[in-house]
């Protein structure tokens, strides 16, 4: 479990696809804290540490997580938003985040606003009605408050939010532009409440 505020971008130091695709990722972390079997989330993917060495590990992704979320375009030298596991009586800084993507989203739109960025996304199907205004959302691992909401057909939404200049600075935020996808978390919260009132088939 995660809280969606992102302590180091790694980067993509090599890839190998045989059997599950395996990510090798250069880090700042402290990796003799970090044991073989903990969880990572990449961009939002919680992936699981199989080695490790100086200043870099590996994880595996398995077919269904690399054609489920951004992990099937990853490039040596693609830049990736980190965050260790969460511990019980660490400090909930943004909201709860599992790791389990739902989707990908698409940018439709950035533009500054003051000292912040204004990033217009539309939602992977079957997920509009999961955001709200004032609600959160994970995208590429990062926790962020949706700013409106507007509904499109197939329970699917363009919604705002926007990046301040921290978390451009600290996250991957700073290179993404209009038509780059990323990887999209509802609310565990939204995600329940919408399947509760969803008609049912008859």
């Amino acid at each position: 479990m995660f809280t969606g505020i992102v302590t180091d971008v790694g980067t993509v130091t090599a890839i190998e696809r045989a059997g599950d695709t395996r990510f090798r990722i250069a880090t700042a972390y402290d990796l003799a804290g970090i044991d073989l079997g903990a969880s990572i989330a990449h961009n939002g993917v919680c992936l699981t540490v199989t080695d490790k060495g100086q200043g870099r590990y590996w994880v595996a992704a398995s077919a269904e997580t690399v054609t489920k979320t951004t992990l099937g375009g990853w490039q040596v030298g693609t830049q990736v938003n980190l965050e260790r596991s969460l511990r019980l009586g660490d400090e909930l800084g943004g909201h709860l985040v599992y790791g389990h993507v739902d989707g990908v989203a698409e940018i439709l739109d950035r533009r500054p606003e003051g000292d912040s960025l204004r990033f217009v996304f539309r939602s992977p199907p079957g997920f509009g009605r999961s955001l709200a205004p004032k609600g959160s959302v994970a995208l590429d691992g990062v926790s962020l408050t949706v700013n409106e909401v507007r509904d499109a057909p197939g329970d699917v939404a363009e919604f705002g939010v926007n990046i301040i200049g921290h978390t451009q600075a600290c996250t991957t935020f700073q290179t993404l532009r209009p038509g780059h996808r990323v990887n999209f978390e509802a609310d565990m919260l939204a995600r329940y409440v919408a399947r509760l009132v969803r008609p049912t088939a008859a």
